[in-house]
């Protein structure tokens, strides 16, 4: 299935803002404040926040526009480039050093794991196109997916419900239910036992 693109930098930002295309801006100043604004919190309360106070930073993200099930684990090391863009289902956990770079909506499902330093990148850039534009994906991982340590998934791809990343790999297409994945890039490994999915509803 081919991928869609959710956001074009070209679209929204005027060619005249730049005359060198590299040099252009592929968000709009409004989007830029809003992200500074964020990074001051993530700095001065996140990431300085007691390990333990994951209902804290649920708070905070939530104030960004998150959307947020219950008992999130989000660890102070972790990341989310715009929080607008995030929506999470219940038990969701992001590790100390884990990162979502979510120009587009990021979506993860109930019980999803980032381990530390999971990668989830949802944008990339047009190599083909002389203005160089920036194009970013909606991605979702599924419910009791996990995304295990150092691993990245690339953008737009889909990491279906129960699919394993193992350590280190990367995912530049998508991951199917139930299977489990190493390598870079990726490739199956073996199958996955279901477990019992207590449920897989976006938070609010």
């Amino acid at each position: 299935m081919a991928r869609q693109i959710h956001y074009k930098s070209a679209d929204h930002i005027a060619a005249e803002s730049a005359a060198d295309p590299y040099l252009r801006p592929s968000f709009s100043v409004q989007d830029q404040m809003r992200r500074l604004l964020w990074n001051v919190c993530w700095l001065v309360l996140y990431r300085t926040s007691p390990r333990p106070l994951h209902g804290w930073r649920s708070l905070l993200l939530r104030g960004f526009g998150a959307r947020m099930g219950s008992n999130c684990h989000f660890y102070p090391g972790s990341k989310v480039w715009a929080p607008w863009n995030l929506v999470c289902a219940d038990q969701v956990t992001a590790g100390d050093g884990a990162e979502i770079y979510n120009p587009a909506p990021v979506t993860l499902g109930s019980h999803a794991i980032l381990s530390q330093g999971a990668y989830v990148c949802g944008a990339t850039h047009d190599y083909n196109d002389d203005a160089f534009p920036l194009l970013a994906y909606a991605m979702s991982i599924g419910a009791y997916a996990w995304v295990c340590a150092r691993a990245s998934v690339g953008p737009g791809v889909t990491v279906a419900e129960g699919a394993v990343l193992g350590l280190g790999s990367v995912a530049t297409r998508d991951l199917e239910a139930w299977t489990v994945y190493a390598g870079n890039p990726a490739v199956k490994v073996k199958e996955r036992r279901r477990v019992t999915v207590l449920g897989s509803d976006g938070g609010s």
